[in-house]
C-alpha cells in the first residue's frame, strides 16, 4: 500500500471471516496482513498461520519459540492491506469511512501526473506485478526496468539492499533470450540430468562387471576393482559433491563484492545475490541452468584429472545425483510445505533462517553436515 494512500478500514468480524486456505488474513495489533500468498513459504508451515487466522500475532512474533528478525518483520509489511477498526462497533459506520477513504484516495488520484499513471498502467499489465509491490519510489534500483545492469551501481549500498528479501519476481535482463536462459523450471533438471545419471551408472557398473578395470600401484603391481566398489565410489562422488557445494555457496556465492567494483557486484547478484533478494522467485534455482553445467563440468575435470577413467566417471554420476537430489530439495524448502515434526520441516525452518536472518554472516550455508565441522552452524533460534 502506498503511503500516500488513506488506509482502509475493517471490521472483527470481516478480519475473522478470512481464515482459508485462499483468504488469510491475520493482524499485529490493529494493522490488518493478507498472507494467503505466504501461506506455504512460512517456514513454520502452512497450518501454524492458518490456526492463527484473523488473530493477532504480536507475541508470536515477540516469541517463544523465537523472537522473528528485522527481515521477517519487513517482509510481513508487504502484505499490508489496512487498519482494524475497534471503536467503530457497526458496519454502518465502517461503511462510512471507507466511502471517506476512497473519496481521499480519489482527489490524490486527480493529482498525479499523467507519467506517473502511465507507470500505473504499465504495473497492471505486468506479469511482474502479481506479487506484493516494492516501492518504486524508494527503492535503490527501478524494478520498472532490468536490474543486471542496475545493482553494480549501488556501491556500498548493495550489500545492505541485497539482503533486505522481497516477495517479487526479478526481471534480469531486457533480451528476452537472455532472461529465458537465467530461468528454468524445477522439473527440468529431473529432465536433463536423471537420464545422464541412469545411463552413467549402468555404463560404469558394467564397466567394472567386465573384471578389467585395475588401479596400478606400482609399475609392476596393481589392483583390481571389482564392480561392489560402484556403490562406495558412487557415494564418495555424492560426499565430495556436498563439500565442493559448500565451498561454493560460502566463499563465491556469500562473497562481499568491493563496494567500488562495478563488475564483481554484478556477477555476485547473477550468480547468487538475486536469489537472496527474491526468494521466492520460483522460475530461477539456486543454480541457474548455465552455472549448473559449468560446476558439473568443472567437477568432473577435477575427477577425470586425479583418477583413471571408469572411477573418476563414477564418482562423478555420484556427485550429479548428489546435484539433482540438492537442487530438488532446496526447491521443496522454498515452496513445499512439509509436516510439523518431521526431518524436512526442520531442515525448511533451518534455511530460511539463512535467508531472513544470518545471510550476510555466512551461517546456515546448507545443512548441518557441513555446518559443524566449519563452525557455521546458525547460533540461535532468530527466524
Amino acid at each position: 500500500m502506498s503511503p500516500s494512500t488513506s488506509p482502509r478500514f475493517f471490521t472483527e468480524r470481516e478480519v475473522a471471516r478470512h481464515c482459508t486456505p485462499d483468504s488469510c488474513w491475520v493482524l499485529l495489533g490493529t494493522r490488518v496482513y493478507d498472507v494467503t500468498a505466504f501461506l506455504r513459504m512460512h517456514p513454520g508451515g502452512e497450518a501454524l498461520i492458518r490456526s492463527r487466522a484473523g488473530k493477532d500475532l504480536s507475541a508470536e512474533l515477540e516469541g517463544p519459540p523465537h523472537r522473528h528478525s528485522e527481515n521477517a518483520r519487513r517482509w510481513m509489511e508487504q502484505y499490508y492491506i489496512g487498519e482494524l477498526d475497534r471503536g467503530s462497533g457497526t458496519d454502518e459506520t465502517l461503511r462510512e469511512r471507507k466511502k471517506a477513504s476512497e473519496q481521499t484516495n480519489g482527489k490524490t488520484a486527480e493529482k498525479r501526473t499523467e507519467k506517473q499513471q502511465q507507470v500505473d498502467e504499465d504495473e497492471d499489465i505486468s506479469p511482474y506485478s502479481r506479487c506484493s509491490p516494492v516501492d518504486l519510489d524508494q527503492d535503490l534500483v527501478d524494478w520498472r526496468k532490468p536490474l543486471a545492469w542496475q545493482v553494480g551501481h549501488l556501491g556500498e549500498k548493495y550489500d545492505a539492499w541485497v539482503h533486505q528479501p522481497v516477495d517479487r519476481p526479478i526481471r534480469l535482463f531486457g533480451n528476452p533470450f537472455l532472461e529465458a536462459a537465467t530461468k528454468t523450471s524445477w522439473y527440468w533438471v529431473l529432465v536433463v540430468w536423471v537420464p545422464v545419471v541412469v545411463y552413467l551408472s549402468w555404463y560404469c557398473y558394467s564397466t567394472l562387471a567386465q573384471g578389467t578395470t585395475r588401479i596400478a600401484v606400482t609399475s609392476g603391481f596393481s589392483v583390481p576393482v571389482h564392480k561392489s566398489m560402484f556403490p562406495v565410489l558412487f557415494l564418495m562422488g555424492w560426499f565430495l559433491w556436498s563439500f565442493m557445494e559448500y565451498c561454493i555457496h560460502r566463499f563465491v556465492f556469500h562473497m562481499k563484492p568491493p563496494a567500488h567494483n562495478y563488475y564483481l557486484i554484478t556477477l555476485h547478484f547473477l550468480l547468487h545475490g538475486q536469489h537472496h533478494k527474491s526468494p521466492f522467485d520460483g522460475s530461477r534455482l539456486v543454480f541457474p541452468p548455465g552455472l549448473a553445467s559449468i560446476v558439473v563440468g568443472l567437477f568432473y575435470l577435477i575427477l577425470h584429472s586425479m583418477l583413471p577413467e571408469i572411477l573418476g566417471v563414477s564418482m562423478f554420476v555420484g556427485g550429479l545425483c548428489g546435484y539433482v537430489v540438492y537442487d530438488m530439495i532446496h526447491y521443496y524448502l522454498h515452496y513445499g510445505s512439509p509436516k510439523r515434526g518431521t526431518y524436512l520441516y526442520g531442515l525448511k525452518a533451518y534455511h530460511v533462517k539463512h535467508h531472513f536472518e544470518h545471510q550476510r554472516s555466512g551461517f546456515g550455508i546448507t545443512t548441518t553436515f557441513w555446518d559443524h565441522p566449519f563452525n557455521t552452524v546458525i547460533p540461535d533460534e532468530k527466524f
